[in-house]
């Protein structure tokens, strides 16, 4: 699954209001049920604060990938947020993140759900991948830059 398939417009939030990971999750998991349709919110909340339990998703500067398994869903999702404040979301680095990538999937999923983080740690490597994102204003320009460092990334394969 393409990364650019997972993270459409409708599911990114540009300007998210929390001010920390608790309120984060919230504000992502209520983003997902109503694009969704999908009245799973408590489900995301335990799957994401349990994985979190385990270690920060904080990953790198400015980054976070809260994520978690459930079976409230039958296939992989994805939620984008963009924060331009920041997010004060005890990350590995101490630092605020400003954006977040929000992957949900069922609990028979595991390998889907790893390829799903690995193409999103790769596309992270690159720092011009982050600054293009987090200066979006416009999901669908958001899902547009996703798709520009994903076809480059395939490219480079």
């Amino acid at each position: 699954m393409l990364l650019s398939e997972l993270f459409l417009p409708e599911f990114i939030k540009i300007g998210l209001e929390a001010e920390d990971k608790d309120e984060v999750f919230e504000e992502l998991a209520d983003s997902f049920c109503h694009a969704s349709r999908l009245d799973i919110r408590e489900d995301i909340l335990e799957a994401l604060r349990e994985r979190e339990r385990k270690m920060s998703t904080g990953i790198q500067k400015g980054i976070a990938v809260p994520h978690g398994k459930t079976n409230a869903v039958d296939r992989v999702y994805g939620m984008l947020g963009i924060s331009k404040r920041g997010i004060d979301y005890d990350a590995l680095d101490g630092e605020p993140v400003y954006l977040l990538f929000m992957v949900i999937g069922p609990l028979s999923s595991t390998e889907k759900h790893l390829r799903i983080l690995k193409r999103l740690a790769e596309l992270l490597e690159n720092l011009q991948f982050f600054t293009d994102l987090a200066a979006q204003n416009d999901p669908s320009q958001a899902s547009a830059v996703i798709k520009k460092y994903e076809n480059i990334l395939t490219a480079l394969e």
